[in-house]
């Protein structure tokens, strides 16, 4: 870890320099392999589950795993039943729904999945399995705060279809941990309030249980029975298939959505194409100046592998709602050299173990 932290590569020391002001919080995992079996190291710098930083996107990774976990529960739908959710004209499937989640992280896909899970149950999943601790507390793309999620109409066959109804779920406590207050003023609407944001009734999904779901769906014989997601081998899969998937390889202009458009870790301030060698399994997030990226990364040519969660802000005015972050200028560029100082430390780590 201080091998890169102490890098004096400008993307990465100027913003430690300062590192109060990004709130960055990094775990990394180190994994060794031994007569098969797995073994992992964790390293944490300012890693504390009460120090708050919005999840963006990151809270749609958990809403697909719980999704396949339901579906494998039902006898009468799956993965690839058509569905629509009551008052929306567009016609999806699971499985369409997800491959846009991670190619693309469209919020109205993750807004779908909620409406079929509810809140409660998708959280509840996660704490069952040890994910915790979690509160996904609305959806995302629009302010939809409601607690009640709309019936899906299914598609039992071509020509039949059935309700699944709704659910209600509980009201979102407001959370009482640090940093839950940001900067020094917001837009509400066009309306700028000269306060902080205040992050209370929002989703909380911290970096230890970012990183203890990755290691879960990467890395289930590692666990308990109890602490796995009854998933069958054909939806793991899939998932870790979605996961790794860049846009293009999803089917989307790479004009527009180029590798590093879902992978911040070593990718994301380029437009080149990941090397084929190269696989990155992951979920990022962005809104509110906050960028994060969860993710495994692996290098089957020169059998590295690691684990890497990582988040920072950057909204140098402190003011929310105003579209003026420093995405492209600090924050990305700090999340893609951050990858490639790890995957350094990893090559130069397994060049040093055979001699």
């Amino acid at each position: 870890m201080d091998y890169v932290l102490n890098s004096e590569n400008s993307k990465i020391k100027n913003v430690l320099d300062s590192v109060a002001q990004f709130e960055v919080q990094i775990r990394y995992t180190h994994i060794d392999r031994k007569d098969d079996t797995v073994y992992f190291t964790d390293y944490d710098f300012q890693v504390d589950s009460l120090n708050y930083f919005y999840p963006a996107s990151t809270v749609k990774f958990p809403a697909t795993v719980a999704t396949l976990e339901k579906l494998k529960e039902n006898d009468s739908i799956n993965r690839n039943t058509r569905f629509y959710i009551e008052g929306d004209s567009v016609e999806t499937t699971f499985t369409k729904a997800i491959t846009e989640i991670f190619a693309v992280s469209n919020n109205s896909a993750n807004n779908r999945l909620i409406e079929f899970l509810g809140q409660d149950d998708l959280n509840k999943r996660m704490r069952n399995r040890g994910i915790a601790p979690i509160r996904i507390a609305h959806r995302l793309g629009f302010d939809y705060d409601d607690t009640a999620t709309r019936p899906l109409v299914i598609y039992l066959n071509d020509s039949t279809t059935a309700n699944y109804t709704g659910t209600i779920n509980a009201t979102p406590k407001p959370l009482n941990i640090n940093r839950i207050q940001k900067g020094i003023g917001f837009y509400e609407e066009d309306s700028l309030m000269h306060e902080p944001f205040n992050f209370k009734l929002k989703n909380y999904y911290p970096i230890q249980t970012q990183h203890a779901l990755l290691k879960r769906i990467i890395f289930p014989e590692k666990f308990a029975r109890e602490q796995r997601f009854n998933l069958s081998q054909e939806q793991r899969d899939f998932l870790l298939t979605a996961m790794s998937k860049t846009p293009r390889q999803a089917g989307y202009d790479s004009d527009s959505f180029y590798d590093g458009y879902n992978k911040f870790f070593m990718f994301g301030d380029t437009k080149e194409n990941i090397p084929e060698h190269i696989k990155i399994y992951n979920k990022i997030g962005g809104a509110y100046g906050t960028l994060t990226d969860s993710a495994y990364i692996i290098d089957s040519k020169n059998k590295v592998e690691f684990m890497l969660t990582a988040t920072i802000l950057v909204n140098k005015n402190g003011i929310f709602n105003d579209d003026d972050y420093e995405y492209e200028t600090i924050g990305i560029p700090f999340l893609a050299e951050l990858g490639r100082q790890f995957y350094s430390y990893e090559l130069t780590h397994k060049e040093n173990s055979k001699q």
